[in-house]
């Protein structure tokens, strides 16, 4: 691989993971499409750090929302007290926000026995095309929407469960899973910027399970160690692209909607579909 195929890759996943336009759906055309393929060469280690990469960009912006939530956890866990032992009378609205990612994780699970034919639409760059345009008409939905005003104080179980839902229909490539979780979100009259707030924090154990099962082949598999710094520079671009993109979309859900990105999302989906009958 080469530094430049690394940092183009590096970038597309950071940024394509958390704008509104597939990250899975632009890398699989990189590499069906422009041969840059990371898996049949004997990349999955890079794979995974690419997807490592985006995880720490979650972390870095989101940190203090997951401080607030790991601290008052163990407020519920020790039965209601602080560190100091304190009875602890206040809201906890982080702790409940942690209870409503776990239950939108859940059905997740639904995908593990049909993971093999979701892998396979990879390979389909016609298939991406078509979900790249339906992609496009889910921000233009979502951009008709009155947006609510619920936040992790009042969203209701059901509605996690309708996003997480969601999240498992946007397993398939092209199909955003940021896009498809924000419109779901304010569908279920989420605060639009919450909505956002809960698609990028549901990614956490999304992108943490599918690394551990993908790291335990990529060990096997192995790599070449001469490799590493240019994965690493990967990695580093996928982190650097990746917190550009949340700032940027946290800017878009105060300032705009999703205009831009329901077009190009279109563009994006018919320039495919031409180059995959081209083929």
């Amino acid at each position: 691989m080469e530094i430049g195929s690394a940092i183009i890759l590096g970038l597309v996943q950071g940024l394509a993971e958390f704008l509104p336009i597939s990250s899975s759906g632009h890398l699989s055309v990189l590499q069906n499409l422009f041969h840059m393929n990371t898996l049949e060469e004997g990349h999955l280690f890079f794979d995974v750090l690419l997807h490592l990469g985006t995880l720490v960009s979650i972390f870095i912006c989101y940190w203090s929302d997951i401080a607030d939530m790991v601290r008052e956890v163990f407020i519920v866990l020790r039965g209601g007290r602080n560190a100091a032992g304190e009875k602890v009378t206040q809201p906890l609205p982080a702790a409940r926000l942690f209870m409503m990612l776990v239950i939108a994780t859940l059905p997740l699970v639904l995908i593990v026995p049909i993971n093999g034919l979701v892998e396979e639409l990879y390979y389909r760059s016609w298939f991406i095309g078509i979900a790249f345009l339906l992609t496009g008409c889910l921000l233009f939905v979502s951009d008709k929407m009155t947006p609510g005003r619920k936040t992790e104080r009042s969203m209701r179980i059901s509605d996690a469960l309708i996003i997480g839902l969601c999240q498992c229909v946007a397993t398939i490539p092209g199909l955003s899973r940021s896009g498809t979780t924000i419109t779901a979100g304010i569908a279920t009259g989420l605060d639009r910027q919450f909505a956002m707030r809960f698609s990028f924090l549901m990614s956490i154990p999304a992108v943490l399970g599918a690394n551990i099962l993908s790291i335990v082949d990529a060990v096997r598999e192995g790599f070449d160690v001469s490799l590493l710094p240019v994965y690493l520079l990967g990695m580093l671009t996928a982190i650097a692209s990746g917190i550009a993109a949340i700032l940027l979309m946290r800017f878009i859900s105060r300032k705009s909607k999703f205009g831009f990105f329901t077009y190009y999302c279109w563009a994006a989906g018919i320039v495919t579909l031409v180059l995959s009958l081209s083929y």
